[in-house]
């Protein structure tokens, strides 16, 4: 009777595939086979696989990938190698990548057995991560990486006086975040905080919500209104996405700067304002200045001080503190209590490269907080985070005969042409094999 476990095996040598099998089937486990790596990732999406045992090198896409890709994708599935090429550095990146035990061709029947008795046992699930360093923090601003430093210490030198500064970075870094700790940690934190995210607003409507307006100056305005700018008097006004603002209001906020004064729309009168200036994009204005769409001089205008945030890919040393914010906030939110992550949940996400930045990890801890109990794993983040396997493009649309022409075709090559054998591993019988040949 078979035990409950079933091995897949995957070899491109036939011959040692048979072995394993018939060593396996002796020893009382079910067997699945794969003599590539596409076929055996076929056959972990769709059977349950309790052990993974592999060759390192194969044609096309070798071992090393399958293993990466069973980490990530089947955590609690142990591994264990077994090749023909010993190495020091083959075995060290192996067993670093997971994997329980090495073998060595040719190995017996007992080593094999050991091999997977070793594998099966010790396999268990690791205690989970419970990071609580609190890192250095600047208000929201969680991290000790030596990039993260560097934007803190500019808003160190920065936050008490009233100079134009400029935050360029890719969405989701945190400019608006990084603006607000110039603003609260400086000596006008008591002060208004104004931020505009100039893409959000309507073209025709940006100049006289920055600048006011008087009452008639256009259709529909039936009083006089104080702009954003006056609003912020005395404080800090935040421009987001300054780069999609209309030339006619880059001209007025040019005056805004050199004159430090504003004058509503449809207005004949200026009046004074003591406001700082802090414009974000994640445009490349250079670019835009060459194609006539961004002035120059306002350019030179806001950069009086330049900030640039990093991305996530930049400073991962981060990412524990990130993950530890936002597991404490989501899990109090969705749970009222504390959510863990384990290590290798937690390995995961470090090694990804973060498009959308914080605001994508934001994201997802917060459904993964949601889809785990107490514990977040791999198997509660996302497929687009876990290693892919890039299989080479070599495989056309082909009909359903050809495929099995060239599978054959396959097979005989690797049993020497020997018929008998082929159609014993192809299950069907030699009469069969050479109707199909002929």
């Amino acid at each position: 009777m078979l035990q409950k476990e079933n091995i897949l095996i995957v070899d491109d040598d036939i011959n040692i595939l048979e072995l394993l099998q018939r060593h396996l089937h002796s020893l009382d486990y079910h067997t699945f086979k794969a003599i590539s790596v596409k076929e055996a990732v076929a056959i972990l999406r769709d059977t349950e696989i309790d052990l993974l045992i592999t060759d390192l090198k194969m044609p096309e896409v070798d071992g090393f990938q399958l293993i990466k890709f069973a980490s990530e994708h089947y955590p609690k599935m142990p591994k264990l190698v077994v090749t023909g090429y010993p190495s020091v550095q083959d075995a060290l990146s192996a067993i670093k990548s997971g994997v329980v035990d090495y073998l060595v061709k040719p190995f017996t029947k007992e080593e094999l057995k050991q091999g997977v008795l070793k594998s099966l046992s010790t396999h268990s699930k690791k205690k989970p991560s419970n990071v609580t360093s609190e890192g250095k923090k600047y208000n929201e601003i969680i991290g000790e990486s030596e990039a993260i430093n560097k934007v803190i210490q500019i808003i160190d030198r920065v936050k008490d006086n009233k100079a134009t500064i400029f935050i360029s970075g890719e969405s989701g870094t945190g400019k608006e975040l990084v603006a607000r700790s110039i603003h609260y940690n400086g000596k006008y934190s008591r002060e208004p905080f104004i931020a505009v995210n100039c893409g959000g607003i309507p073209e025709n409507l940006l100049e006289s919500e920055l600048f006011g307006y008087v009452k008639g100056a256009f259709t529909g305005a039936n009083d006089s209104r104080e702009g954003l700018f006056q609003a912020a008097h005395g404080g800090t006004i935040f421009l987001d996405e300054i780069g999609n603002a209309s030339l006619a209001v880059q001209s007025r906020l040019l005056r805004v700067l050199q004159e430090k004064e504003v004058m509503k729309v449809g207005d004949r009168k200026t009046e004074k304002i003591d406001v700082r200036v802090i414009a974000a994009t994640n445009s490349n204005l250079k670019e835009m200045i060459a194609k006539e769409t961004f002035r120059e001089d306002l350019f030179y205008r806001l950069t009086v001080v330049e900030i640039h945030v990093p991305p996530l890919r930049e400073r991962k040393d981060d990412i524990p503190m990130l993950s530890e914010k936002f597991l404490f906030k989501y899990g109090k939110e969705y749970k009222d209590r504390y959510i863990t992550i384990d290590p290798e949940a937690q390995e995961l996400l470090q090694r990804y490269d973060w498009p959308g930045n914080i605001r994508e990890l934001e994201n997802v801890i917060q459904r993964a907080v949601i889809m785990c109990d107490r514990t977040i794993g791999v198997n509660d983040l996302p497929e687009t985070l876990k290693y892919r396997i890039d299989f080479p493009q070599n495989d056309e649309l082909v009909s359903l005969k050809e495929m099995e022409k060239k599978y054959i075709e396959k097979v005989l090559a690797a049993t020497g042409n020997n018929q008998t054998k082929a159609a014993e591993i192809l299950n069907i019988d030699r009469k069969t094999l050479r109707g199909k040949l002929s």
